[in-house]
Formats: C-alpha cells, sequence, structure tokens
C-alpha cells in the first residue's frame, strides 16, 4: 500500500513539473488532468471515495475537457 501511495505522489509531482514546462499546451493539460487523477486515486486509498469521484469527474475529466475546448479555438502551442 505504502508502495502504490509513494509511486502516486511522485508520480504527481513530475506530471506537475511536466506541466509547467510544456510547451505544447494541450500536453500541459493532459498532465495537469494526470494529476487531478492522481489525486483521485489518492482520496480513494485515503477511504473518501465520494471526494474521488467529484475530483475524477470535476478535476481531471471536466476541467481537461473545457481546456482542450478552449485550446482548439486558440494558438496550441506558447509563444
Amino acid at each position: 500500500m505504502i508502495v502504490v501511495v509513494s509511486f502516486l505522489v511522485v508520480l504527481m509531482l513530475v506530471a506537475a513539473i511536466a506541466a509547467s514546462v510544456f510547451r505544447d499546451l494541450i500536453g500541459a493539460v493532459i498532465a495537469s488532468a494526470l494529476v487531478s487523477l492522481a489525486a483521485a486515486i489518492l482520496f480513494y486509498f485515503l477511504q473518501a471515495p465520494d471526494v474521488a469521484m467529484a475530483e475524477a469527474a470535476i478535476g481531471a475529466a471536466l476541467t481537461a475537457a473545457i481546456f482542450i475546448i478552449a485550446l482548439r479555438r486558440t494558438k496550441r502551442y506558447e509563444e
């Protein structure tokens, strides 16, 4: 259990750093969605399934979809 939680925390850190470094904004949105998804899994392991479902639905799915729709209407790459 501690190995899985440690892996998820490291995954969140790597994805958060990658989201801030990427110049491709779609990649940054996907990396930030990965952070939210890892947080949802961690909430599930912490015996909070309602918070995990809300984080997965809103944090990972809905926010990423809104950002991707907005990026389709603007520039994809940061200048």
